[in-house]
């Protein structure tokens, strides 16, 4: 599911197909099964009463992926926040030097 977030946004083909190469030897995983959908909607659930609404279901399940396996997440989306400040979502730190 996040390759295809990632993939899904390049316009030109070139630019897809060096990506795309990049990306297949990393190790995948399966995102969404029947055990993540009421984990899910709990997070989803737990951050509607707290005023927040997350605009991409995508979003909830890779954000509750990461939680549930402890997998630091990458990403550029502010939507992404909620998970972190509320929900224990760990990022990626990218060091500067």
């Amino acid at each position: 599911m996040i390759f295809l977030e990632i993939l899904q946004g390049f316009r030109a083909d070139k630019d897809y197909e060096q990506v795309k190469n990049m990306l297949l030897p990393l190790e995948h995983y399966e995102v969404f099964g029947a055990s993540m959908v009421e984990k899910c909607a709990n997070h989803y659930r737990s951050l509607r009463k707290k005023g927040i609404t997350i605009r991409k279901t995508a979003d909830v399940i890779i954000a509750t992926f990461c939680i549930e396996k402890q997998i630091p997440l990458l990403f550029l989306d502010r939507d992404f926040l909620p998970f972190v400040e509320h929900l224990k979502l760990q990022t990626v730190s990218l060091g500067q030097g």
